[in-house]
């Protein structure tokens, strides 16, 4: 064993099986990569190396790609896919090998760490029942093997078992925890070091370039729902994302966000959330550039994408029913009950909902941004909720619909626009949105 100084910080980790110690005879580490899909800035990956540095062993990376999962069509495979490839080839570069297994994880990923005699393992953490599901079966079987299965979290700035041991109320409870921890948890990343060329040899060399063409054939999913051509998949689009938002002026204009006419939000939503981008290195990057006229901007970004985007995984952590009506708080229950008879002055299907055939032009412009570009601006997003749950039958209906319609965000190619009614503001007697497909912008005109 090597001495090797840990850059991570030990609140990151925890075991999820009993052995905690390597095995003896294991020839690698693997890092069993999940929710944190990239190569630079990745604390569950820098764990992975130093324990393969520890070991003197060499560093392996396993993705496992589920062919069919819950409604994601080929809009999220897609995106995901091409990310990962960039991934790979990032990989490659640093001398570290990347491997795909196809399958369900709790058979193929323990099958993979065998055959590849790994001395530990380290994986990433996700919240959700599924994901998380996947790890503690892993754990079980890796615990027959003898094998250590380290978690690390390496999604949220500061940890989710960290921030707090229980369910917050909201934002108000959470951020003082949060703020108390950010400047242990908030530094700079070290880089990924490239592995040993000696090392790597003795591990046999890199594997054969990973067949995406192929891997994407066999995907059993829904091919109605093209990928979106506004944004490009990968860790270096996201850099230049985060780069363009960071200019002074389009960091000082997120204080008018919630204005759905301005386009003016950050735009990095679909990297952060299949991993392409850390939070942290955004989270980094604004509060570097947040001077000046940007430094109300910084403030509020760092609120959302920090206490606000961490309250949600403190909500999937520990509590089991996230999705569900029974999971909401007991007075949000409660006003849900008490309204659920009441009279509905307009009732729509399922199908009328996903096609925006409703009466209102403006939900109708917000489920079509939701279809054909993939996103929606925030406030429209919580309009759009609101007024499902006042068009269907029940607040369970309601929330069924939500969540497959938001999980499918189904359409097509947009390479037109289109015009709908919005409110107009004081002076204007009417006003409409024009939202143009090929660059998933939208801009605004007034009259009187």
């Amino acid at each position: 064993m090597v001495k090797v100084e840990s850059k991570v910080n030990p609140g990151r980790q925890r075991f999820l099986t009993k052995c905690i110690e390597p095995k003896g005879t294991g020839k690698c580490v693997v890092y069993w990569m999940s929710r944190d899909q990239r190569a630079d800035d990745n604390w569950a990956l820098l764990r992975a190396a130093e324990l393969a540095r520890e070991g003197r062993v060499a560093l392996r990376v396993v993705f496992n790609l589920v062919p069919k999962f819950l409604e994601a069509t080929a809009r999220q495979y897609g995106f995901m896919l091409t990310g990962l490839q960039e991934t790979e080839e990032a990989l490659r570069k640093k001398g570290i090998p990347f491997h795909l297994t196809t399958g369900w994880p709790v058979d193929t990923v323990p099958a993979f760490i065998r055959k590849q005699t790994a001395a530990a393992v380290v994986c990433d953490m996700s919240p959700l029942r599924v994901p998380m599901a996947w790890c503690f079966d892993v754990a079980k079987k890796l615990d027959g093997f003898g094998i250590p299965l380290i978690q690390v979290d390496a999604h949220n700035v500061v940890p989710v078992w960290v921030a707090s041991d229980h369910q917050e109320v909201g934002a108000r409870t959470l951020r003082k925890p949060i703020q108390s921890r950010l400047p242990e948890y908030l530094t700079e990343f070290p880089p990924l070091k490239a592995q040993d060329a000696a090392t790597l040899r003795k591990a046999g060399g890199l594997p054969a370039k990973v067949a995406w063409a192929a891997v994407d054939k066999k995907l059993k999913i829904n091919r109605a729902v093209k990928e979106v051509t506004w944004l490009q998949p990968g860790a270096a689009a996201a850099a230049r994302q985060l780069a363009a938002f960071c200019k002074p002026d389009a960091l000082a204009g997120y204080v008018h966000r919630n204005d759905p006419l301005r386009c003016s939000s950050s735009g990095l939503s679909p990297w952060t959330h299949f991993g392409q981008l850390a939070p942290q290195r955004a989270a980094l990057a604004v509060q570097a550039a947040g001077k000046g006229k940007a430094a109300a901007a910084s403030k509020e970004f760092l609120e959302e994408a920090i206490v606000r985007r961490e309250l949600s995984d403190n909500l999937c952590f520990y509590n089991p029913r996230y999705d569900q009506i029974e999971g909401a708080a007991g007075w949000a229950q409660a006003s849900l009950q008490k309204h659920a008879k009441d009279k509905r002055e307009y009732l729509y299907t399922e199908s009328q909902l996903e096609q925006a055939k409703t009466h209102d032009p403006l939900w109708n412009a917000a489920q079509n941004e939701l279809r054909g570009a993939g996103k929606m601006a925030g406030f429209m997003r919580m309009y759009w909720g609101k007024k499902i749950l006042e068009w269907t039958k029940t607040p369970r209906e309601a929330l069924r619909i939500c969540i497959k319609l938001n999980d499918k965000a189904r359409g097509t190619h947009w390479t037109g626009v289109t015009q709908t009614a919005t409110p107009a503001p004081r002076g204007a007697s009417w006003a409409s949105t024009t939202w143009d497909g090929r660059s998933g912008r939208c801009s605004a005109r007034y009259g009187t």
